[in-house]
């Protein structure tokens, strides 16, 4: 059988048949798993934003074949996240980015957090293997064209990257666009189990929601192209307790 020849994308991307992502937006292409966006990953020019779990390896290899990736950088350090991190960047031969307050996790100094059962077993069977991170990532930093926003709560050191070209944020599991339990689309906060601070998170939703993003591309969930639909979000979100 003859292969079909891939099809070229105004954004410089190629069909997803024969590279295993799809474009999303100018210079980034999601990459995913099964469900259909169920676990993303993000190439951002040539910065790989996470990198599923350690299954995904072999997945991430393939999508990745012919481009050069000189950073890999981490929303946040869980299973799902930093699984092929390791791996790939001995393969690549790049370095690692994360959040600050997430480095001694992925560099295997500290467990990861929250130190629930769920996330322990999460983390026995997903995660991949430690690895030195050459950038600890801080607010206001540029990653490229993205921005640095540090969006604390589900991990100490979770962060999010806002483009202000086009105001597309990525935002790891600081916001989701699909349920966990159901896969219906739709947003949601994170589950409590997997957060480490669920207030300090919901402040990091309004501050992602104040940067008035066009496009939110989650960790998990498909893009959202939606203001209003986050705006109404956010708005119904539970009153903070006062700070003390």
């Amino acid at each position: 059988m003859r292969r079909r020849p891939a099809r070229a994308f105004p954004s410089g991307g190629v069909d997803v048949a024969s590279a295993a992502m799809r474009p999303v937006a100018p210079d980034i292409w999601q990459i995913d798993g099964f469900p259909a966006h169920g676990v993303n990953a993000y190439l951002v020019g040539d910065v790989l934003i996470d990198a599923g779990t350690r299954f995904w390896t072999k997945k991430l290899l393939r999508a990745l074949a012919g481009r050069r990736v000189s950073l890999i950088a981490l929303t946040h350090v869980h299973p799902d996240h930093q699984g092929a991190a390791a791996a790939l960047c001995a393969a690549l031969n790049c370095p690692l980015a994360c959040g600050e307050a997430d480095r001694s996790v992925m560099e295997g100094r500290e467990p990861m957090r929250p130190g629930t059962r769920l996330l322990r077993l999460s983390a026995a069977v997903l995660s991949g293997p430690p690895h030195p991170v050459a950038r600890p990532l801080r607010d206001g930093e540029r990653v490229g064209d993205l921005r640095v926003v540090g969006a604390p709560g589900h991990t100490p050191g979770h962060v999010a990257f806002f483009r202000e070209s086009d105001r597309l944020a990525i935002v790891g599991d600081a916001l989701l666009g699909m349920s966990l339990l159901t896969t219906r689309r739709g947003l949601h906060e994170p589950l409590k189990v997997f957060t480490h601070d669920p207030a300090e998170n919901r402040r990091s939703i309004r501050r992602i929601a104040g940067l008035q993003p066009e496009t939110l591309l989650f960790g998990h969930g498909p893009p959202l192209r939606d203001r209003a639909a986050l705006d109404a979000f956010v708005a119904a979100l539970p009153a903070e307790a006062p700070r003390r």
